[in-house]
């Protein structure tokens, strides 16, 4: 049981990674609980599957009844679930905020510190018509530079 679980772990990282790599902040959403799913799983069988009672202690004892199950792992796992809940709200906020304002949900489109005309390469067209005037591509996106950062030629 323990094998099947771990190589369910694997498969859901590996999913989560493909996810959050694919560019789309939407699949990154998605692979974001993908993997606090797995770390969560991983917790579970990294605490060991038994079949001991709970850690409970019996009316007018001092101590539990052996065997019984590890705390341990269903605390932390309650606490993942919960800082997964927290972190998951705030990166829905992020992607709205990031959506309303670019109005994009493709990260390479998502080029808000460049203008658009210095990240493009320069057309054919163009570098023919810079050779005419004396005029590099170096040269323009030196002035372009220049311009977006207030110097003076």
């Amino acid at each position: 049981m323990e094998i099947l679980l771990s190589l369910l772990c694997g498969t859901l990282t590996a999913a989560a990674v493909f996810l959050m790599l694919s560019g789309n902040l939407i699949r990154f959403i998605f692979g974001l609980v993908v993997a606090t799913n797995a770390v969560n799983l991983i917790i579970f069988i990294a605490g060991g599957i038994s079949q001991a009672r709970p850690p409970l202690i019996p009316e007018g004892e001092s101590l539990p009844i052996p065997p019984v199950a590890n705390a341990l792992p269903q605390a932390l796992i309650l606490t993942a679930i919960v800082i997964g809940f927290a972190l998951l709200s705030f990166i829905f906020i992020l992607f709205y905020r990031t959506y309303e304002r670019l109005g994009t949900v493709e990260t390479e489109a998502m080029r808000v510190s460049e203008p658009a005309d210095l990240y493009q390469a320069p057309h054919a067209k163009n570098v023919a018509d810079m050779a005419d005037t004396g005029t590099t591509p170096a040269n323009t996106a030196n002035t372009a530079n220049k311009i977006t950062s207030g110097e003076k030629s």
